[in-house]
């Protein structure tokens, strides 16, 4: 059996490469649950996004469970003009099998992390941390169930992606980011200062489709569409694929390095509202309470990706 996983998302393309890295390696990550978050489109549709990849997969002991419809305090923003109006834009989704469960999503992820051993469960977030902050709120004891919380988002050096100083997932629900910085929880970050060095080039979406199955058809379909925002963005040779860099960690942690720093999210209003802070060079007091990753292998990222989605239908 695996390690046991729970992943919160926002699917979002590259959450969608994300969740089907880890369908794709059951022998390594025993996925105990998918719960949605409104973030990269509302969600409506990010849990039918879930359901969706489920389907795609033939992973159909996965439950998906929707969580939270808006951040803790701000209104909800979305990225529709990078993910289209579904959010997986790029495939020709066919109607969706995998029910959605009745629980809560923040419910699931309290009773799931409360009936687990100490230390037991790590988090997977490819999106807002909204679902979590508020199990933690809603349930603190729930924490001692958290090995770690490995997560997609902050960014440094690199600044922001969707304001000078702020990166998407943590803008979303810079209340909720501060509450899972703040919880005492092992948390390990991978910034922009580390996706921007993965860019989903040409030549490794025709790797992927040359995998010759349908998963990697509808990959493929999806990155050549998430491409097109962010080439023009940035212009570069592809987008950066963010978010399967948190499961790649869990599988090949070799492919990524850092470094340990106090990490704190601003939330007031203003220029620098949902600014990862990170103390890189330890100009304050204080203590260490994130794995901040600022190095990637990204020809082994790719490696790994490509095989993995080679074994899935």
């Amino acid at each position: 059996m695996g390690h046991p996983i729970l992943i919160d998302t926002d699917p979002g393309q590259d959450d969608a490469l994300a969740i089907l890295l880890a369908l794709a390696a059951p022998e390594r990550l025993e996925l105990r649950g998918i719960i949605a978050v409104a973030g990269n489109v509302p969600l409506p549709l990010t849990q039918k996004n879930a359901r969706r990849l489920v389907d795609l997969s033939g992973r159909n002991d996965v439950p998906v469970y929707a969580g939270c419809s808006r951040p803790m305090v701000r209104d909800l923003i979305t990225a529709e003009n990078v993910h289209g109006h579904s959010g997986v834009d790029g495939y020709d989704w066919p109607d969706t099998q995998t029910p959605l469960q009745d629980q809560h999503g923040v419910d699931f992820i309290i009773d799931t992390l409360i009936s687990a051993q100490e230390d037991e469960i790590t988090l997977c977030t490819l999106g807002p941390l909204t679902n979590i902050a508020m199990a933690l709120v809603k349930a603190p004891q729930c924490a001692r169930g958290i090995s770690e919380i490995v997560m997609m988002g902050g960014g440094f050096f690199e600044g922001g992606n969707t304001t000078p100083t702020a990166e998407f997932n943590i803008l979303v629900d810079p209340h909720a980011a501060h509450v899972v910085f703040a919880s005492g929880v092992p948390l390990t970050l991978m910034p922009l200062d580390i996706t921007h060095k993965a860019l989903a080039t040409p030549e490794r979406i025709a790797a992927i489709v040359a995998q010759g199955n349908e998963t990697g058809r509808a990959c493929a379909g999806m990155l050549s569409y998430f491409n097109r925002h962010d080439v023009e963005k940035y212009g570069s040779e592809g987008a950066p694929l963010h978010d399967p860099c948190v499961i790649a960690y869990l599988l090949k942690p070799e492919l990524f390095s850092g470094k340990k720093v106090p990490v704190q999210i601003e939330t007031s209003d203003g220029l620098t509202l949902g600014m990862t802070v990170m103390d890189w060079w330890g100009t304050t007091s204080e203590s260490p309470n994130c794995m901040v990753m600022n190095q990637i292998d990204a020809d082994g990222y790719f490696d790994l990706l490509t095989e993995h989605l080679g074994r899935l239908p």
